[in-house]
């Protein structure tokens, strides 16, 4: 199975009562999480790995889990609070406040790393779990720990704004793309990161570099070079859970064609990569097309 690593979460999306009073319900959420979902919907063997809770909300993101079938088994269960992400509106703006404290997700840490499972073939990294210490060196040692046996794709979506030590993050993120097969990045990633595609290609064993332009697609780097896919058009709601989407269409894609193998990626070309490109724009335009993170399922394709 493909083994999503990271944060797991839930908004707590601004609603209003009957009565007129403010209120927020929850979402199952996070990066990492909404790959996971989003590979699970597409018919790939998913899987997901990340501290998760015994509380309500807990309980809430585990049936999300197994409801788009995505194995959790490999999650450790702690009796920690679940990280929550309360979520306000100011001019249509949407402002964050986390409450993460020793939380299962991020107090994980080396000790909670699974055996893997003869069953687990492929790991992805990526999202605000790369940063919050100590879960963020877990992550980072599960990285380096399988880079010379199981594929690895990393997505570090970077968030400036969590970033309390930027030289303890520097160097963790740079180790995991040093280790990564597959690298996704958006400009404001590769501006943060101080490199190009070509340059992350060149610091470690990357075989893929994708970086993401919006309503402009995706330009794919690879050994041979370089080549462009354009972005499915869509009427778009929001973009809540896109990237998170395409990341789980590009794997799904790879998977289905053999090609998600240490093996299979060191020989592949662009002939081999832009199918999976394009599956992953194609279920990323349904994802933008209807509100929230709410990724297609394979028959939606």
């Amino acid at each position: 199975m493909i083994l999503c690593c990271g944060e797991a979460l839930i908004d707590m999306l601004p609603r209003q009562t009957e009565a007129g009073e403010t209120a927020f319900a929850p979402y199952a959420g996070g990066s990492v999480f909404n790959t996971s979902i989003a590979l699970g919907r597409l018919q790939s063997p998913a899987g997901y790995f990340g501290g998760l809770s015994t509380d309500l909300f807990g309980q809430i993101l585990t049936d999300t889990l197994a409801a788009s079938k995505v194995d959790s088994r490999l999650a450790p269960r702690v009796d920690r609070p679940t990280t929550l992400a309360f979520v306000t509106l100011t001019d249509g703006q949407a402002q964050y406040a986390f409450y993460d404290e020793n939380t299962a997700g991020r107090m994980l840490t080396a000790e909670n790393l699974p055996d893997m499972s003869a069953d687990v073939s492929a790991l992805f990294f990526g999202g605000i779990s790369l940063v919050a210490e100590p879960a963020a060196d877990a992550y980072a040692a599960l990285c380096v720990r399988e880079a010379d046996r199981l594929p690895i794709m990393v997505d570090p979506n970077i968030r400036p704004a969590f970033i309390t030590d930027s030289g303890r993050y520097r160097a963790r993120l740079e180790t995991m793309l040093q280790s990564a097969d597959i690298i996704k990045v958006s400009d404001e990633d590769l501006e943060w990161i101080g490199t190009t595609p070509e340059g992350l290609m060149e610091i470690g064993q990357a075989k893929l570099v994708l970086l993401t332009m919006g309503a402009q697609g995706v330009r794919g780097f690879w050994s041979g070079g370089s080549f462009d896919v354009a972005a499915q058009k869509a009427e778009v709601v929001d973009t809540v859970g896109a990237g998170d989407t395409f990341n789980a269409g590009l794997l799904t894609g790879l998977w289905k064609a053999g090609k998600l193998s240490k093996e299979a990626l060191a020989t592949a070309t662009e002939a081999d990569f832009r199918p999976a490109l394009d599956l992953g724009s194609r279920a990323a335009a349904i994802t933008v097309s209807r509100a929230g993170a709410n990724p297609p399922w394979d028959h939606e394709l």
